[in-house]
C-alpha cells in the first residue's frame, strides 16, 4: 500500500487564486501518481462536497474531501499558498490546503490516519511546521508523522486519547462535570475528528470531562453505555444523523453542526453546562429530523420540510408498486369493468380468470388503499418520529374519508409532526414521562389532528383535490402537451431527487381516482423517467470514447435500470458530468412527456417500465415517445462531450459511487 502522502504530492508555492483552481491543482499531482482516475469526475464529487458545507476552518486551513469512485486508494495532497485562498472560513483565506481523496470503499487503516491529520490540524506546532517547510519532503513527513513538528507529535491514532472506561476519580476528589458527545460529517473524514480534537482541549481547559463518540469513516466506537448514562450533558456537532441518538434523551442536550464544535467548542460546553443548572432536558430523540448545518432559520425550515416529505413519499412507494401494478394485471387479465366484481371471499370460481382478476383487483386496492394514510403517517414518522405514527396514520385516513385525497394526507402528515412536536414541548413531571410516547401523545394528538381535519382545513382541501382532478380530467390540446413537457422536465432535473418525487407523487396521487387526464399523466411521468439511464447507455454504445472504462460498465446496467423506469441509472453518469448530462436529460424528458401527452397514452399502473406496456393506452406511440426522447438526449450529451477538448478516457473500472441511491420511485 503507498504512503498517503509524498513529496510529489506537495505543492509549497501554490499559485491558485480560486478554491477550485486550488483543488484543480492538487488533483493534477493526484492524477500524475495515478492516484485518480479521472480528473473531472473527481473534481465534480468535490464541489458537490463543498456546496454540502465551506471547508475552511479557522487558522487559514482549508480541506476540501470527499469519497469518489475515481480514487483508487486513500490520497492526501498539500498545498501552501502565500496570498491565501477563500474557503469560506469565518476568519479569513486560508494559506493551508490539504485535499483528501478517499475512494468509495476506503478501508479502515488509511482512514485512520487521515482522522488523525484532522487531529492535528488542531495542533499550533504542526500547523507552524507546515508553514516554515522549505521542503516538499519535509512537509509530507510532518503530515506522515515521520517528522516531529516542533513539540512532538503523536503518532496517528484514530480514537481520543481518553477512554470512556477509565478508572475512576478518588472518591474524596470533586466529581467533575461530565461531557459525551458526538461527532460526525458527511464524509465523516475531517471535521469529524476535528470537531472532536477541539471539544476535548476546551474540556480540558474548562475542567471538564469530555468523551466524544467520533462517528466518522474509520468507524466508531459507542460511548459505554454507563458512561453516557452518568453524563451531567451532551453536545450533538454533526451534519448527518446521529446514530442512537435515543441513548441522549432526557439529558442537557446542545445540538449544533459539526463546524460550531470545531469553532466555538468552549461556548458549546458552557452552555450545556447552563442548560444542567436550570434543568432543561432533550425531548425524546426524533429520528429522521435533518440535521442543524449552521443555516438561516428560513434554509433549516426548507431542508426540513423536503425530507419530511421524502420519508412520507419514501415509504409509500412500496405501497404504489404492489397495489397499483396488481390492479393493473386484473384489468389486462378481467377487463376495466373487474372493479364491480363481487367480493372473492364470497365469489369465487378456481377456473374462471374472471375470479383470478378479480383477486387481484381487491388485493391490490386494499394495498392502494394505504397509500395516503402510510404518507401522512411517515410524513409525521419524520418529523416527530413514533409518536407521529398515530395520529400521522389516523389524518391520512380522515384525508380519504373526507376525499381529501392525496393533497389531504400532505396537510394531515405535517399537522400531526407539529401537533406532537408541540405536545413534547410542555413541560412533563418526571413520573409521568413514561407514559407519554404510548398514550398521552397519541391520544391528544389524535384528537386535535381529527378536529382539524373534519372541521377545519379538511373540506378546503377536498375542495382543492376535487378541482385538480376535474382540472386534469379537461386537460386536452396545447395545455396536456405543456403539462407533459413540465413533468418530464421534473423527472429528469434531479434524477430521483425531491423535484423528481414530487413529480411522481402527483402522477401517483391521481391514480387513487382515476380519469383520463389522470392517467395520462402517470404515463407520460413514467416514459419521462425511463429516458435518462437509456439515453447514457445508448450514448456510451455509440461513442463510448467520450465516456470513462466505469460509465461504459454503468452504460450496461443503464440499459435494465431505465427499461424499468429507475431513473436512477443516470446519477453516475451525472455525477461525474452535471453541466452536460442533466440539461441533456431534461431535454429528452421533455420531449417524451410532451409526445406522451400529444399521443393520448394512458397508464394505470405506477411503475413498471417496458414490462407494463401491454397495460399502456397507445402501446406503439407511447414506446415512440420514449424513443424520440432517449435520441435527444443521446444526441444532445454527445454532442456536449465532443466539445471538450479532452475526451474522458480515463481507465477507472471502479463502480459508481456507492452511496449513489437507488430506489424505485423513479
Amino acid at each position: 500500500m503507498s504512503e498517503l502522502i509524498t513529496a510529489e504530492l506537495v505543492d509549497l508555492d501554490l499559485s491558485a487564486e480560486t478554491k477550485d483552481a486550488a483543488a484543480r491543482a492538487l488533483a493534477e499531482r493526484m492524477v500524475t501518481s495515478g492516484r485518480v482516475t479521472d480528473l473531472e469526475g473527481f473534481l465534480a464529487d468535490v464541489a458537490a462536497r463543498e456546496a454540502q458545507m465551506p471547508t475552511g476552518l479557522d487558522g487559514g486551513i482549508g480541506i476540501p474531501h470527499c469519497r469518489s469512485a475515481h480514487v483508487t486508494e486513500p490520497t492526501l495532497a498539500f498545498g501552501r499558498s502565500a496570498s491565501g485562498i477563500d474557503f469560506g472560513a469565518p476568519d479569513g483565506p486560508a494559506d493551508l490546503i490539504f485535499l483528501i481523496a478517499a475512494p468509495a470503499g476506503g478501508d479502515a487503516d488509511h482512514l485512520s490516519i487521515l482522522s488523525s491529520l484532522a487531529r492535528h490540524l488542531m495542533d499550533e506546532s504542526f500547523t507552524g511546521a507546515l508553514r516554515s517547510a522549505t521542503e516538499g519532503e519535509t512537509a509530507a513527513a510532518l503530515i506522515r508523522g515521520d517528522e516531529p513538528a516542533g513539540e512532538p507529535v503523536a503518532e496517528p491514532v484514530a480514537e481520543p486519547a481518553a477512554e470512556p472506561d477509565a478508572e475512576p476519580a478518588a472518591e474524596s476528589a470533586p466529581t467533575p462535570f461530565r461531557i459525551v458527545a458526538i461527532t460526525s460529517c458527511p464524509t465523516g473524514i475531517a471535521h469529524t475528528y476535528m470537531a472532536a480534537e477541539s471539544l476535548e482541549k476546551a474540556g480540558q481547559a474548562a475542567g471538564v470531562e469530555v468523551f466524544v463518540e467520533t462517528q466518522g469513516s474509520a468507524g466508531f466506537k459507542r460511548l459505554d453505555p454507563q458512561l453516557v448514562a452518568d453524563a451531567d450533558g451532551v453536545i450533538l456537532a454533526h451534519d448527518v444523523e446521529v446514530r442512537d441518538k435515543e441513548r441522549f434523551a432526557g439529558k442537557p442536550t446542545v445540538d449544533v453542526g459539526v463546524k460550531a464544535g470545531i469553532n466555538r467548542p468552549a461556548e458549546l460546553i458552557a452552555e450545556v453546562r447552563e442548560k444542567a443548572e436550570r434543568g432543561e432536558v432533550s425531548a425524546p430523540a426524533r429520528a429522521g429530523v435533518p440535521m442543524d448545518r449552521g443555516a438561516d432559520a428560513t434554509d433549516r425550515f426548507a431542508t426540513r420540510l423536503r425530507k419530511w416529505l421524502m420519508t412520507g413519499v419514501s415509504y409509500m412507494v412500496p405501497f404504489v408498486a404492489a397495489g397499483g401494478l396488481l390492479i393493473a394485471l386484473a384489468f389486462a387479465i378481467g377487463g376495466y369493468t373487474i372493479n364491480k366484481a363481487p367480493s372473492v371471499a364470497e365469489h369465487f370460481i378456481w377456473t374462471e380468470s374472471t375470479s383470478w382478476a378479480a383477486l387481484l383487483f381487491q388485493i391490490g386496492s386494499v394495498a392502494f388503499g394505504f397509500l395516503v394514510p402510510v404518507l401522512a403517517g411517515f410524513i409525521a414518522y419524520g418529523m416527530a418520529d413514533r409518536p407521529g405514527l398515530v395520529p400521522g396514520f389516523v389524518g391520512g385516513a380522515l384525508a380519504l374519508t373526507i376525499n381529501a385525497g392525496f393533497l389531504g394526507g400532505l396537510i394531515a402528515g405535517l399537522l400531526a409532526g407539529a401537533v406532537v412536536l408541540a405536545i413534547q414541548r410542555v413541560s412533563i413531571p418526571p413520573v409521568l414521562r413514561g407514559i407519554m410516547p404510548v398514550v398521552v401523545i397519541p391520544l391528544i394528538s389524535s384528537v386535535i389532528v381529527g378536529f382539524l381535519m373534519f372541521l377545519v382545513v379538511g373540506k378546503p382541501i377536498a375542495a382543492l383535490q376535487k378541482g385538480l382532478t376535474d382540472w386534469l380530467s379537461g386537460l386536452s390540446g396545447a395545455n396536456a402537451i405543456i403539462l407533459g413537457a413540465l413533468l418530464g422536465l421534473m423527472m429528469c432535473f434531479d434524477l430521483g431527487g425531491p423535484l423528481n418525487k414530487v413529480a411522481y407523487a402527483f402522477a401517483v396521487g391521481g391514480l387513487a381516482n382515476p380519469n383520463e387526464g389522470s392517467l395520462k399523466v402517470m404515463a407520460a411521468v413514467m416514459a419521462a423517467g425511463m429516458v435518462p439511464p437509456l439515453a447514457m447507455a445508448l450514448a456510451t454504445t455509440v461513442r463510448g470514447r467520450l465516456f470513462t472504462k466505469a460509465e461504459r460498465e454503468n452504460g450496461k446496467a443503464a440499459w435494465v435500470l431505465g427499461a424499468s423506469f429507475i431513473t436512477e441509472g443516470a446519477i453516475p453518469f451525472a455525477a461525474a458530468d452535471p453541466l452536460r448530462v442533466i440539461p441533456s436529460a431534461m431535454a429528452g424528458g421533455a420531449v417524451t412527456g410532451a409526445l406522451s401527452m400529444a399521443f393520448g397514452c394512458t397508464l394505470r399502473a405506477p411503475h413498471g417500465g417496458i414490462f407494463v406496456v401491454p397495460l399502456i393506452g397507445q402501446p406503439l406511440l407511447y414506446l415512440l415517445a420514449i424513443a424520440a426522447g432517449t435520441v435527444v438526449s443521446t444526441a444532445l450529451v454527445i454532442l456536449l462531450k465532443g466539445l471538450r477538448k479532452t475526451p474522458a478516457t480515463g481507465s477507472a473500472d471502479t463502480p459508481a459511487p456507492e452511496d449513489a441511491e437507488v430506489t424505485v420511485a423513479a
